[in-house]
């Protein structure tokens, strides 16, 4: 067997060098080599030896036949939701999160029940098989007929798995995980991207269905090379603090299913157990109704969910007044604070403003801005909104009021938890508006401000 040749190559310019030192000699910028496998490079004479048969390969789209891919259930319905309805055989996701989040946990309790029908590795390169036997044993699972694995080594990962030729295959994490073809330490940005390249060529010959738990930054992102991602087929992230109860588990991208879609659990003793109806923990208000305080229907990928958005406006002392954003984006509260003043005559530039989404929610998409608009105006003006009151709807540049999308299927959601006023978009106003719900249509901000009042 011929030796493997490495080569080190500049992330910034592309350069590359025989052997590795501090600074690109090319760009002049530090610590950017990388080390990478030294590709062969194809002989001479074989250039164009493909080209004649190359017309004979090419196929027409619509003669290319496809079937149902086939779904195997985790166990997990709020797992499967994100997954896009279970398991895919040959499928690569890759799950992210916060240390103590609950990666290894949701993947233990799946795999244990996975194992009882189908053949499954679990690969742990973090824990011995005594600490993973000691978890299975704290939450009451069965793991009789879960194979462990404890290596690091990918070759050696992969002729185990040849073995068993399991169905199902767990890796903990790839950060531990290294080849022997290089020669840096596991977890750089080399050996990350290569034992993650083999795993996934292993995983699509095979037909297995890879898991794959990465590690995060201090920012949240996914830990190593970007390419990491688009070398899988699905994303997870896990989102909730270690020391709350809830965890959110969002797909951010899935080639077998809905991007964005979330998945609910609770942290219970016995481990993740999924929540059936995710828009009845956020909404645990008080008693008392409060001032600043509104609800608000986002769409998770595939179902709407209703969320509390809490607003605290107070007067500032600073002479550059606080803008706090918890569970939305910073930049979209200052944009909105700005059309408020200018088309809504409410003023807040001496005013600190806070805002925050209940139940560690994080909402991604545009329909929560003329929710978080009337929760600013609620606070600052100390007025207190209807309990039973709904509002959705995007707000523009200029003042107006923009539809969102699947606008019914958020009022009948609305209906469905005991809501009775909702102030939406006057083009997502429904033809037949369901019974016990009042619909308030605006197109202006300054509607939706004069409706509160009226309410």
């Amino acid at each position: 067997m011929s030796k493997v040749k490495t080569q080190y190559v500049c992330t910034e310019c592309g350069a590359v060098s025989p052997k590795w030192s501090g600074q690109c000699m090319e760009c002049q910028q530090w610590n950017c080599l990388v080390e990478q496998v030294e590709n062969k490079k194809p002989a001479q004479n074989a250039r164009f030896a493909g080209y004649a048969g190359a017309q004979k390969q090419l196929q027409k789209l619509s003669e290319v036949k496809h079937e149902e891919t086939a779904r195997i259930p985790t166990g997990l319905g709020e797992f499967d939701r994100v997954l896009g309805g279970g398991l895919v055989a040959g499928s690569v996701v890759l799950i992210g999160g916060d240390p103590g989040i609950g990666k290894s946990t949701i993947l233990l309790q799946s795999m244990c029940k996975l194992s009882e029908s189908l053949e499954a590795v679990y690969v742990t390169g973090e824990e011995s098989a005594q600490q993973i036997s000691m978890r299975a044993s704290r939450l009451g699972l069965n793991g009789e007929k879960l194979s462990l694995l404890t290596e690091t080594q990918v070759e050696t990962i992969i002729a185990t798995a040849q073995q068993v030729n399991p169905h199902i295959m767990v890796i903990d994490s790839i950060q531990t995980i290294y080849t022997e073809l290089l020669q840096s330490a596991p977890g750089g940005v080399a050996q990350v991207r290569e034992s993650t390249a083999q795993l996934v060529r292993f995983a699509k010959q095979k037909g297995i269905a890879l898991f794959v738990v990465g590690h995060v930054t201090k920012d949240g992102a996914l830990a190593g090379p970007r390419v990491l991602e688009h070398m899988v087929d699905a994303v997870l992230y896990f989102e909730g603090e270690r020391d709350g109860r809830y965890r959110i588990l969002r797909a951010v991208k899935n080639r077998f299913g809905a991007v964005n879609e979330l998945g609910v659990f609770a942290m219970m003793e016995e481990g993740l157990k999924e929540v059936q109806n995710p828009s009845a923990i956020f909404l645990s208000r008080y008693q008392q109704a409060a001032a600043g305080s509104v609800v608000t229907v986002t769409w998770e990928g595939s179902r709407p969910l209703l969320v509390e958005v809490q607003a605290l406006v107070d007067e500032s002392h600073l002479g550059n007044p606080r803008r706090v954003a918890v569970g939305l984006e910073q930049n979209r509260l200052a944009m909105l604070l700005a059309v408020l003043s200018r088309h809504g005559g409410v003023f807040c530039q001496d005013q600190d403003v806070f805002l925050n989404v209940v139940g560690g929610v994080r909402v991604m998409e545009t329909s929560a801005d003329l929710a978080l608009v009337c929760a600013v105006t609620s606070s600052l003006r100390n007025q207190i909104l209807p309990q039973s009151l709904i509002i959705f709807g995007e707000v523009g540049l200029a003042g107006e009021i923009r539809p969102v999308p699947n606008g019914q299927e958020r009022i009948k959601e609305a209906k469905k938890h005991g809501f009775e006023i909702a102030i939406v978009p006057k083009a997502n106003v429904p033809k037949k508006v369901p019974e016990g719900i009042k619909v308030i249509a605006v197109s202006q901000i300054g509607e939706a401000l004069a409706a509160l009042t009226e309410i």
